[in-house]
């Protein structure tokens, strides 16, 4: 029996071939079919302008850090603790259905904030060697997310939308701006666990699949089977060649296929990981003073830290988009029980963070390297009960910030109410977030589109301002 084979294209053809709407059916249509598979989607690509980033370092802090205790300083909630507050309505969304009480207490920060550097940011002691960093830092205080659950906050804050599956911003920069370095991936997520919403945090959804993120898992073996099993390498090329070949030939009978075309891209990038990623996670030639400024004992390759100090070595092979993930789905911020819990965690980030961006500057790399330290949300300045221990999640205003790659250091912007509730100036959405992050890479939000299922899409969906007041 005759076996046939079809392309999407070949199909759309048939179905409308004797409609007199033919031409507009087939432009829609095959609008979403036009992929990059004629060229080379990693290829290097001009951003929209003079960018003032090479590239990200991503660090993303699961589970909700609070802002009260650590980067939004709030004397009257440390003057007001236990005295009843009035939540409005869509606050107590962050609260279990039994517990949506409308009266609930002010809690104090845990935490002592006191002025840093010559700046004089109020940071807190969780976090006091990144404090001793103030000056480099860029703190955003008005920051609000759509969703106060952790699945949907997370897909929100990597991919701009908390309700669809849409690619991660990783994703989108390396479809933005290709890769120069054809022997790592463009796009890196080291993770010592699965986060929230799993892959779709680095995932690529509709783009082609060479921009989805690479995880890598600390341990002895950071990328499963890196080590080439054939000694040779010529003989390794000549059956990779081989293979290769047998491959094109086989994605010329299936136009289109963009899985198969991102399959065969991964075969070609493996084989340069071979290559170069073995002495891009080999610590071993790192100096004592620069293991000690991360924290990191030699031969360690678990933490933090030795996530830190792997990210500044990618950044410097240049790997375009580097996320660093702390925790994963559990053991992590989220802090509901016991706002205690916040300090082990800090203390494992807190050293590595600064060691970074020391490392950063000293080598002249902090200037083109965008440093974004962020979580899904923060947690409410009360709770139900008076003299609570912990915190719910809370959507509607938490910080993050941003250090090195064109932002200016010693600076915050925006500002929630005298509480931390609500933003009351200069609000940044996601939206703003990410447009901002793509600005500094020099590329245009609302240029940035990828054409799927017959409409452009963007990271930014049909909004997002580039916050301008916050670039050098």
């Amino acid at each position: 029996m005759q076996s046939f084979q079809y392309s999407r294209r070949s199909v759309i053809h048939s179905l409308v071939g004797g409609s007199l709407m033919l031409p507009g059916i087939i432009s829609e249509l095959l609008a979403a079919d036009t992929k990059p598979d004629d060229g080379d989607p990693l290829a290097p690509k001009p951003p929209h302008f003079v960018p003032r980033a090479k590239r990200v370092i991503f660090l993303n802090m699961s589970g909700g850090v609070s802002h009260v205790d650590s980067f939004d300083y709030k004397p009257k909630l440390i003057a007001d603790h236990n005295k009843p507050f009035r939540v409005p309505e869509k606050m107590l969304a962050a609260f279990a259905p039994n517990n949506r009480v409308v009266e609930k207490f002010f809690k104090k920060p845990q935490w002592e904030f006191k002025q840093r550097g010559k700046s004089g940011l109020w940071i807190s002691e969780l976090f006091p060697q990144v404090a001793e960093c103030a000056d480099d830092l860029c703190l955003i205080r008005s920051m609000r997310n759509d969703h106060p659950d952790h699945f949907q906050a997370t897909l929100g804050m990597h991919t701009g939308s908390v309700t669809f599956a849409r690619p991660s911003i990783g994703a989108w920069v390396s479809h933005g701006l290709g890769t120069v370095n054809r022997n790592l991936p463009s796009f890196i997520v080291l993770a010592p666990q699965l986060p929230y919403a799993g892959g779709q945090v680095w995932a690529s959804d509709f783009l082609p699949g060479c921009h989805q993120g690479t995880l890598v898992s600390p341990g002895q073996e950071p990328i499963a089977n890196i080590k080439r099993r054939q000694p040779a390498t010529e003989l390794q090329e000549m059956e990779l060649g081989l293979t290769q070949a047998f491959n094109r030939k086989h994605l010329a009978q299936r136009p289109g296929d963009a899985e198969l075309t991102a399959r065969i891209k991964s075969f070609e990038t493996a084989f340069g990981m071979q290559a170069e990623a073995p002495e891009a996670f080999d610590l071993s030639k790192e100096s004592d003073a620069t293991l000690k400024l991360y924290g990191l004992p030699r031969g360690g390759t678990r933490g933090f830290a030795w996530q830190c100090l792997v990210a500044r070595r990618l950044a410097e092979r240049g790997v375009r988009f580097i996320e660093l993930i702390d925790t994963g789905a559990s053991n992590n911020w989220d802090s509901h029980g016991d706002m205690n819990q916040h300090g082990p965690l800090a203390k494992n980030v807190d050293q590595p963070i600064a060691g970074l961006l020391r490392d950063l500057k000293s080598r002249g790399m902090l200037a083109e390297t965008l440093v974004v330290w962020t979580t899904e949300f923060g947690r409410t300045p009360f709770n139900t009960g008076k003299d609570a221990k912990g915190r719910e999640h809370h959507a509607e205003a938490f910080t993050s910030w941003m250090a090195g790659g064109g932002v200016k250091g010693g600076m915050s912007y925006g500002e929630s109410d005298d509480y931390g509730c609500a933003v009351t100036s200069n609000e940044v959405h996601i939206h703003d977030f990410h447009a901002t992050i793509l600005h500094l890479l020099g590329l245009d939000h609302e240029k940035l589109t990828y054409r799927h299922a017959g409409r452009d899409y963007r990271l930014t969906d049909v909004s997002g301002s580039v916050v301008r007041k916050i670039i050098a």
